[in-house]
C-alpha cells in the first residue's frame, strides 16, 4: 500500500523505454490508419516503431521519461535478427538496460524531493486503503469522500502556494520539492491559484 501512495508521488515520471531512429532522431508519435472518423490513435510505446506498415524503425532503445528525461546510454537494436513481419512487443527485446536507467532517473528524483513525514505517509496508505474497500462495497459513499476531499485538497493546496509566494520560494526550488520540472511545477501552483 505504501508503494501505491508513492508511486502516485512519482506519476510525473511515467515512461521508461523510448527510441532513436538510425539518424538519431527522437520521432514523433507513430498514427495507426484505422479507417475514417475524427480519432487517429497514436502510440510513443517502443514497440510502435517497428517499421511495419510504413511506420519509423527504431534503431536504438534508451531510457526515457515524461518529464523531458532522456537516458544518456544507447541500446542499440538488432535488427539482422529481429523479425521484419512481427511485431516488437512479442519478440523478446532486452529492455532491462533503459528500464534500469529509467528506474534511476526516477530514484534520484525521488530522492532529491521533500520527504513526507512518516505519519502522513501513514496516514495517506490508511486512506487508499480504505477508499479501495469502499469502492468496491459503496461507491457511491466513494465518490462523497472524493467529493469532500477535492475541496479539502483545493483549499489547502491555495494556502500552501499562498505562503510559498510570501516565504519568495522560488519556482525550482518548489520543483525539486515536489519531483517535478519547473514547468510541470509552475503548472501545478497554477491549478491551486487558479481553479
Amino acid at each position: 500500500m505504501v508503494d501505491r501512495v508513492l508511486k502516485a508521488l512519482g506519476a510525473a515520471h511515467e515512461g521508461s523505454v523510448g527510441v532513436l531512429l538510425a539518424d538519431g532522431v527522437e520521432p514523433g508519435p507513430v498514427y495507426f490508419d484505422v479507417g475514417s472518423g475524427p480519432n487517429v490513435p497514436s502510440s510513443r510505446e517502443w514497440h510502435a516503431y517497428d517499421g511495419r506498415h510504413g511506420r519509423p524503425r527504431a534503431a536504438v532503445l534508451r531510457g526515457s521519461c515524461s518529464c523531458g528525461w532522456r537516458g544518456a546510454a544507447q541500446y542499440p537494436l538488432d535488427w539482422t535478427v529481429l523479425p521484419h513481419d512481427q511485431p516488437l512487443y512479442e519478440v523478446d527485446v532486452d529492455l532491462s538496460g533503459p528500464i534500469a536507467d529509467h528506474e534511476a532517473h526516477v530514484s534520484a528524483i525521488r530522492d532529491a524531493a521533500v520527504p513526507l513525514p512518516a505519519e502522513l505517509t501513514g496516514i495517506l496508505t490508511d486512506l487508499v486503503r480504505a477508499l479501495d474497500a469502499l469502492a468496491l462495497e459503496e461507491p457511491l459513499v466513494t465518490l462523497k469522500a472524493l467529493a469532500d476531499m477535492r475541496y479539502v485538497i483545493a483549499r489547502s493546496g491555495q494556502d500552501a502556494v499562498y505562503e510559498l509566494a510570501a516565504r519568495d520560494v522560488p519556482t525550482d526550488e518548489v520543483a525539486t520539492a515536489l519531483g517535478t520540472n519547473t514547468a510541470a511545477a509552475r503548472r501545478y501552483l497554477n491549478d491551486y491559484l487558479y481553479p
